[in-house]
């Protein structure tokens, strides 16, 4: 299993979205990606997709006010 960190701090939508299918796209089934950013909608946004694909959403935590970590596995 591979880890891939994806570091979308300071972009807005849909920047951290299509860094994360890119991500998706390259990882092999069990990877895991974390995707770490601070823009609010996108924190919402990245999970419903990724359930849509049919990927596990394993956990979104709030680092700070206003980061957020996104753990993800394909």
């Amino acid at each position: 299993m591979t880890e891939t960190n994806i570091d979308v701090r300071g972009q807005t939508c849909p920047v951290p979205l299509v860094e994360c299918r890119k991500a998706v796209k390259k990882a092999a089934p069990g990877d895991e990606i974390v995707i770490l950013g601070t823009h609010p909608a996108s924190k919402k946004e990245i999970p419903m997709a990724c359930e849509a694909m049919g990927l596990e959403v394993v956990n979104v935590e709030e680092n700070t006010d206003k980061e957020w970590k996104i753990r993800i596995k394909k």
